[in-house]
């Protein structure tokens, strides 16, 4: 069976449907499963566990320049690339117009179809042609969790049974990360590094920077290293204001995404932002506190189920929220009890694991 994901943006979206992938692989162990996604997203596809083929695209920039020769060549180049093999399935996970062109696009083999969605959950994007070009349009619960969400249609489309355990089956390179992140206890004698990602592209997601200063000073006298990757220079100018107070923090250079994720899996754990390098920590089953703002952690956040077990639920994993924003103190507490549950979880021997996290 040949499977075509179309999942195009965003990095935390994409990231989500990572999940409906390992099901799959499940269901259909000799599956071959190929994903459309944006160039800039393919690093971290590629380390998406059982993913055959990326087919990178970059229509972002392509709606730009429509017209230019340069615009109507890399089109063409796009279109040869994603019609090289017949697909029995083409699954649109992203719900919009852009994702049912790319669909369309795709070639069915005899008998195949196309799936999509055929409604707007809450808090998610959704336009009629996604309805529209799906030759079988899916309805799913108005209330649903973006990963939960890509995991239903799958399954409906592909008719099995959702699994009780989930992945996101995300691989990291620990040889490949930062020098500086390696070794970090045996080196300094510290417990380890803990990441904070500060940087969101919404402004009325960020938390203080006084906030992440009295942090970042909680870590340190907890014996922890604080790291601060950046995506800008705004957001690196930030990065040295927190890490000017502290005693013990690195300021990471500007990474590729694939190296940002090596990085961060050598961590002992995330707090962050509603972001996507958040959501990596996530999949990479880090210790991890995700900051809201607003009630949305039951649509983007951390779910339970991913770190069922034969032992119950263990909370490595939590979205904190609170208006105006969450204080230092509970974010706090928040990640000293997913500290103490990351050190007392014992890994599964089941191949679909909690953990996301494995070497290539």
């Amino acid at each position: 069976m040949r499977i075509l994901i179309v999942k195009l943006s965003s990095l935390g979206d994409v990231v989500h449907a990572m999940a409906a992938v390992q099901d799959i692989r499940q269901a259909y162990p000799d599956a071959q499963i190929d994903w459309v996604v944006e160039r800039a997203f393919a690093p971290l596809v590629l380390r998406c566990k059982g993913v055959h083929r990326v087919i990178a695209c970059e229509l972002r920039r392509w709606r730009k320049t429509m017209f230019s020769p340069e615009t109507r060549q890399a089109w063409r180049l796009f279109k040869a690339d994603l019609r090289q093999d017949d697909y029995d399935a083409v699954v649109d996970l992203q719900g919009l117009a852009k994702s049912a062109l790319v669909s369309r696009l795709a070639r069915l083999a005899k008998g195949g179809k196309r799936y999509g969605m055929a409604n707007q959950t809450e808090g998610s994007s959704f336009e009629a042609p996604a309805r529209w070009v799906a030759d079988v349009a899916i309805t799913l619960p108005a209330h649903t969790h973006a990963v939960t969400r890509s995991r239903q249609l799958c399954a409906q489309a592909l008719g099995y049974t959702l699994p009780f355990y989930m992945a996101f089956g995300l691989l990291a390179l620990m040889d490949k990360a930062l020098p500086a992140t390696k070794k970090v206890a045996f080196k300094t004698g510290l417990n380890g590094i803990v990441a904070l990602v500060h940087g969101t592209s919404r402004a009325d997601k960020e938390w203080p920077l006084a906030h992440w200063c009295a942090l970042g000073a909680r870590l340190n006298a907890a014996g922890y290293m604080v790291a601060l990757p950046h995506g800008n220079a705004a957001e690196e100018a930030v990065c040295e204001q927190i890490a000017a107070g502290l005693v013990h923090a690195q300021v990471w250079p500007r990474l590729a995404l694939d190296a940002l994720t090596d990085s961060l899996a050598n961590c002992s754990g995330v707090i962050g932002v509603d972001s996507g390098l958040s959501h990596i920590a996530v999949a990479l089953d880090l210790a991890h506190v995700q900051i809201y703002n607003f009630d949305t952690a039951w649509r983007t956040g951390p779910l339970a189920e991913q770190h069922m077990s034969p032992g119950g639920p263990l909370p490595r994993q939590v979205g904190v929220f609170d208006q105006p924003t969450p204080s230092v103190g509970t974010v706090w507490q928040a990640w000293e009890a997913v500290a103490a549950a990351a050190a007392q979880a014992r890994p599964s021997p089941s191949l679909f694991r909690p953990s996301g996290l494995a070497s290539l």
